[in-house]
């Protein structure tokens, strides 16, 4: 939703990305810069000139043009971003089908549930095309192409400019080259940066607006081991769920009508039933979000100390409370699943990553690491002029945004964008209605398509809202946040719960859920079929959520008066550390873009005297499986499968595996990214990384670090054997050499 308050989330997104990413290239080594093979997120247009010799000696049989092709269909053609910087999906069949982990489609696939219908437990397979299910909003991406822009971005940019006037200038070009990159097309294209700005790319992109839901395994099955498994190794759960691209009767994008068809595609993943060995070479593609591989010691504990700690507190409380009322209802746990699924990932991955940066000494070895870029500054008086200040630059900005950093933390986690109060956020949607009241809004625009979005909106909010679980999460949060952040950044309803209710929060909390429009469907569709500007001004829910946007606009105006020192600085360090290291070949950190991860399938040792293998099997399953605990349920079709040995023609022998392990390079936004081997076959699907190397998004630990996958065969037992769906193996091309 485009809403009034977009603008603000995006802002705080370019300066989320701006905080996290200032480290020297390679971390542990710094002495030795040449690049392991196994590290790197690369961008897919440069493996021809900086990855194909090292790649084909470790065994692929591809070359560059089956990678990365304008003129030829390539496997960039075959893999695409969900909702544009989500998951990874991949096409497997000439009828559009894609594939992508269950996790990423759990949103979808509790969209569809209800207590009848319960997706969710039951899993979901369409024995049809006309029983494929709309999942209004989804969308999957392609890159067309991907070009080096850098001087026409930065043409018009010299030294003398501020930070705002440089990035206004970069802005102007980038809607230039935008706009003529898409003339005359339906593709959509936008302009990265890399190197904290020193490289820009554009990416032109064709976007799919029908993407419907085709299968999807229990739960039992899908996310076996739930949040006790969750970030550890060894896995036993099928990670995958299925959709459906469609396209207008021309083959072009469009938007959901039943008279639409399924997308064919030049190209599609084939799928190889061969299987994989220690050692053998493997690469993934996708589309990683942001690692942070360029932060400095003082960035990576300010992760440490603000963003992690608020979080784990944070997000530990909402969980348990989410929990309490998912138990005891059904109602609840459908409507509940995907959020607490959602809240819950990277609550557990801060502990890990806290735990991570103490064990392997992240900040230590930043320190050193900065320790040789001063003593390699110092000795060069050109180089002390321009980089001598970069670190105590970096340092000071960071010492002097605490306050502001911790009350962020609070903001977005609590209220803005990870919303574990929702009311708040759902207040937003009449931010249009009142800015236009006011003469403020940006287009004029009639009442009744303003409200046409609010009731649209609300169908979607209230489908999976309880109330009771919204004001319990909210009494708390708001609780928590008076004791946790400076009063200098209390939202005005503080004043409103100090002057009105005594200072009584949870009085306000139950005044709030008593009389909101927004707690209420009855309540919201009266407002909806005759809007009062007054009634928004007397709304608790409306007014608490306008308050913490302007509190929120205050923080990021403060965070600018320090931004312009800062991203300075952070570009003079990268600079410097590629000037230090003339011979090294730097890769950007990872922003959503299309990159390729190159390694091996491969055990390792976590720890003194703890090895494991590299793949686990469903006997595994098996010995976990806990009556007691819905997370570790197994299906009693699944047992059966499991006596019977009923696998073929998946294995030719009587072992079913179900996840493996490699040391390819990936981080979030690689979750469903297609795992291939050496002739460029789908053998499994990324979908999670081992707890040992929890910090592996600021520092790549070549010993430790390992993705985890799900076997494609296990996959296509479970399509097959389990579900019945053979309709939808037939669609693919599964290649039978063993």
């Amino acid at each position: 939703m485009l809403s009034g308050n977009i603008k603000l989330i995006l802002h705080f997104c370019i300066l989320t990305a701006m905080r996290k990413w200032l480290i020297t290239y390679l971390i542990g080594v710094l002495l030795f810069p040449s690049i392991q093979a196994d590290e790197g997120m690369w961008l897919v247009p440069l493996i021809k000139d900086l990855n194909m010799d090292r790649m084909q000696e470790m065994g692929l049989e591809l070359e560059a043009e089956d990678i990365y092709s304008l003129d030829n269909p390539s496997l960039k053609d075959v893999i695409g971003s969900l909702d544009y910087g989500g998951c990874t999906a991949e096409i497997i069949s000439s009828e559009g089908l894609i594939i992508t982990n269950h996790h990423c489609g759990v949103d979808e696939i509790q969209f569809h549930s209800s207590t009848e219908h319960d997706y969710l437990t039951n899993g979901f397979w369409a024995m049809s095309r006309e029983e494929e299910l709309p999942n209004p909003g989804k969308t999957i991406s392609f890159v067309i192409r991907m070009e080096n822009v850098t001087e026409k971005i930065l043409g018009m940019v010299h030294l003398e400019m501020t930070e705002a006037e440089r990035e206004a200038e970069i802005d102007k070009s980038s809607e230039t080259l935008i706009g003529e990159a898409v003339e005359g097309t339906h593709y959509e294209a936008v302009v990265i940066p890399l190197y904290e700005g020193d490289e820009y790319y554009l990416v032109v992109m064709e976007t799919f607006k029908d993407v419907r839901l085709v299968g999807a395994p229990p739960e039992s099955i899908g996310r076996f081991g739930g949040d006790r498994d969750n970030w550890e190794w060894p896995r036993h759960n099928a990670d995958f769920c299925m959709m459906r691209i469609y396209t207008g009767p021309d083959g072009t994008p469009a938007e959901f009508a039943p008279e639409n068809i399924p997308y064919k595609p030049a190209q599609w993943l084939p799928i190889s039933l061969s299987g994989y060995e220690q050692d053998d070479f493997s690469m993934v593609i996708g589309f990683p979000g942001q690692t942070n591989r360029y932060a400095t010691s003082s960035g990576i504990r300010e992760i440490k100390e603000i963003e992690n700690r608020n979080r784990i507190k944070i997000r530990g409380e909402v969980l348990d409370l989410m929990m309490e009322d998912m138990k005891e209802s059904d109602r609840v746990r459908i409507q509940y699943t995907a959020k607490y699924s959602r809240l819950s990932n990277y609550y557990k991955y801060s502990i890990g990553q806290n735990l991570s940066f103490d064990k392997l000494d992240v900040i230590g070895k930043r320190k050193s690491q900065e320790d040789q870029f001063t003593q390699w500054v110092s000795g060069d008086s050109a180089r002390e002029e321009a980089y001598g200040d970069v670190l105590t630059e970096i340092n000071s900005v960071i010492s002097e945004r605490t306050m502001m950093e911790n009350a962020l933390s609070y903001l977005e986690e609590m209220f803005l964008l990870h919303k574990a109060v929702e009311i708040f956020d759902f207040a937003t949607v009449a931010f249009p209605f009142f800015f236009q009241e006011l003469g403020y809004a940006s287009e004029q625009q009639e009442i009744n398509v303003l409200m046409k979005r609010m009731e649209d909106r609300g169908s979607d909010f209230f489908r999976n809202y309880n109330p009771q679980t919204d004001q319990k999460i909210a009494s708390a949060m708001m609780q928590s946040y008076a004791l946790n952040v400076e009063p200098l950044y209390y939202p005005g309803l503080f004043s409103t719960i100090h002057g009105d209710f005594d200072g009584d929060i949870i009085k306000y909390i139950d005044h709030l859920y008593r009389k909101s429009i927004f707690t209420d469907p009855s309540r919201f569709e009266k407002f909806t079929k005759k809007p009062k500007f007054k009634k928004l001004l007397k709304d608790p829910a409306f007014m608490g959520s306008f308050s913490m946007y302007q509190t929120y606009r205050q923080i990021l105006d403060e965070y600018e008066e320090l931004d312009d020192r800062y991203i300075t600085a952070r570009r003079n360090y990268v600079n410097a550390l590629r000037e230090m290291y003339p011979d090294s070949v730097f890769y950007p950190d990872a922003n959503s873009s299309l990159r390729l991860s190159y390694g091996t399938v491969c055990d390792y040792q976590a720890r003194d005297a703890v090895s494991y293998e590299y793949y686990t099997t469903l006997a595994g399953v098996m010995e976990k499986e806990d009556t007691g605990n819905r997370d570790f349920h197994i299906p009693e079709k699944l047992k059966q499968l499991f006596e019977e040995k009923n696998y073929q023609p998946y294995v030719r022998d009587n072992t079913m595996r179900v996840c493996f392990l490699t040391n390819l390079d990936t981080t979030g936004g690689n979750s469903g990214s297609p795992v291939l081997n050496a002739k460029g076959e789908l053998i499994g699907l990324n979908f999670d990384g081992n707890w040992e190397s929890m910090s592996g998004d600021l520092i790549y630990e070549p010993e430790l670090q390992r993705s985890i996958c799900v076997d494609i065969r296990y996959v296509l037992f479970i399509i097959d054997k389990f579900a019945g769906a053979h309709h939808l193996i037939q669609e693919m091309d599964i290649n039978d050499q063993r």
